[in-house]
């Protein structure tokens, strides 16, 4: 394929690389792929694969959101991709949260979104759940990540025509031109999307940045042998998103959580508990930061993760039967988009909202690119 010329070049076949080959695709371009992975491995299959739109920041990311779950619909029925789970169960432990929640539904935010109390969960909570009632969502979704990121490729190069070299390490970037280890690959417009890779490709613009990486710890719990019609947070998330966090409402919820949970808060885990098809439950997630963080697992913090669950659920975990770590750039806002070049863009998200905003965030890019009104390559 290096003797092709392509209109569109993208590195990294991760979501954010994935979503911008749609874009593309949808306005007619000739788009080719290329990843230095022979699968899918980094921070794209390494999470829960919950499209989160409800609690996303307020404004830009919040649209953004709704508008990638709104495109993971249409493509998760044309791709063969199945939506596992739709909305959220955010369950308010304490008053606080439950404060916050309700401030929450008096936004613009809380389109889409309702309070329930303890005595309408009807199933949305295992027996043994309580607190102060849950915000529900119908504009949330999940899907498997593991198995949604290569049927997004495949669908992608089967139904619209997308080139992928894969196994291809690229080298250098300039205007009309990647340097690969498979040769040259020529292309009018380059989207690089190193996902956490922040050396190989632009590392000054990383730099400046201060663009750094995010380890997370997450776990897959055994089948309870019960259902959850939704993915499932706790009063922990209400002050990590920003959707919330940036509430005044949300200050006397921190200061308690500072005195009950400081154990929680200092290794950055917060709860999300979603349910695959066999019955299995990816729980997590926790967040330490460092330019190159420590690949391995430590106990104490899965701990942390698992006594959330307990206090959530009101019963011990199920056994442990699959644990990993994933890695995502991080940096103060929510992605990282510069032209470097002419015709060249380098785009990272940095928030760790890749699943969730995308879709949208590639929309925008690739409008840009081609001199286009926003939305035009939706």
């Amino acid at each position: 394929m290096t003797d092709k010329h392509f209109d569109l070049a993208v590195v990294g076949a991760g979501i954010v690389g994935l979503a911008h080959a749609l874009a593309a695709v949808r306005l007619g371009k000739r788009v080719v792929v290329v990843d230095r992975d022979a699968q899918a491995n980094g921070a794209s299959v390494r999470n829960f694969g919950f499209v989160t739109v409800t609690g996303q920041a307020r404004g830009e990311v919040w649209r953004r959101a709704r508008r990638t779950s709104a495109v993971w619909r249409e493509v998760a029925a044309q791709a063969g991709i199945p939506v596992l789970q739709r909305g959220l169960t955010l369950l308010a432990q304490r008053p606080e949260a439950r404060t916050v929640l309700e401030a929450f539904l008096e936004t613009e935010m809380g389109e889409g979104c309702e309070w329930l109390d303890v005595d309408r969960f009807d199933g949305r909570l295992p027996i043994g759940a309580s607190g102060q009632g849950a915000l529900t969502s119908t504009v949330d979704l999940r899907v498997e990540s593991r198995e949604a990121i290569p049927r997004l490729a495949r669908w992608l190069e089967t139904v619209h025509g997308v080139a992928f070299l894969r196994g291809v390490a690229v080298h250098g970037v300039e205007t009309g031109r990647l340097e690969t280890s498979a040769g040259d690959v020529r292309a009018d417009v380059v989207v690089v999307c190193p996902g956490d890779d922040l050396c190989t490709l632009f590392p000054v613009q990383f730099a400046q940045a201060d663009v750094t990486r995010c380890k997370l710890q997450m776990l897959r719990l055994a089948d309870p042998g019960w259902r959850l019609p939704a993915p499932v947070m706790s009063d922990l998330s209400l002050v990590r998103y920003l959707g919330y966090a940036d509430l005044p409402q949300a200050g006397p919820l921190l200061r308690r959580l500072q005195a009950e949970q400081a154990e929680h808060l200092k290794h950055g885990v917060h709860l999300i508990v979603v349910q695959s098809a066999d019955g299995s439950l990816v729980v997590g997630d926790s967040h330490h930061y460092a330019a190159t963080p420590d690949p391995f697992a430590h106990e104490p913090v899965d701990r942390l993760i698992l006594d959330e669950f307990a206090a959530v659920f009101g019963q011990a975990p199920p056994p442990v039967v699959e644990r990993w770590t994933g890695t995502y750039a991080s940096a103060r806002g929510h992605s990282l988009v510069e032209a470097p070049m002419p015709h060249v863009r380098l785009v990272t998200v940095t928030s760790g909202t890749g699943a969730s905003t995308a879709f949208a965030l590639a929309e925008d890019v690739i409008a840009g690119v081609y001199g286009l009104t926003p939305g035009a390559a939706a």
